[in-house]
């Protein structure tokens, strides 16, 4: 691996182009490790509908040899491609861009005011603080750095 450089970063470098030229949007690339295990995971969206199984086995097909080749992982991991999901998270400046008008939940990592998490619409970015609009019609500013996770409201009521 390159002095400096984050594995995920250069296994984002060798899955973009082949997103784009699917047609898909590369949404994140993660390392974790779950359990005893190691997970490599390539997380893909599509404008306006879901992403189909044979679009993430063609993404897995066409970066693993890259993968391989680049070797930015010495340890063993599995590495896995899949769709970003109705409650991913947001992580990234595009993310938030992406997602703006819908329903987000903000998990705090220190209580402010005894409040642990915010939910309502995300209604602004800039530079690392997001705008949640609640229920209430009150506005709160969040930093990004300051939370554990913020994610998509999407998934609520399917279970």
């Amino acid at each position: 691996m390159a002095k400096g450089r984050k594995a995920t970063d250069i296994v984002e470098e060798l899955a973009r182009p082949i997103c784009e030229e699917q047609g898909l949007i590369l949404w994140d690339v993660t390392f974790e490790k779950e359990g005893p295990d190691w997970v490599l995971r390539i997380l893909i969206d599509k404008d306006n509908e879901g992403v189909f199984i044979d679009e993430c086995v063609a993404v897995s097909r066409a970066v693993d040899p890259l993968i391989d080749e680049a070797d930015p992982i010495k340890q063993s991991y599995n590495f896995e491609v899949s769709s970003a999901g109705l409650g991913r998270k947001l992580t990234k400046p595009f993310h938030f861009e992406k997602k703006m008008g819908q329903v987000v939940l903000a998990r705090l990592i220190r209580a402010v005011d005894g409040v642990k998490e915010v939910k309502g619409t995300l209604t602004a970015y800039n530079d690392g603080v997001i705008t949640i609009e609640k229920e209430d019609g009150v506005s709160v500013d969040v930093v990004v750095k300051e939370t554990s996770y913020v994610k998509l409201c999407d998934d609520e009521g399917l279970f």
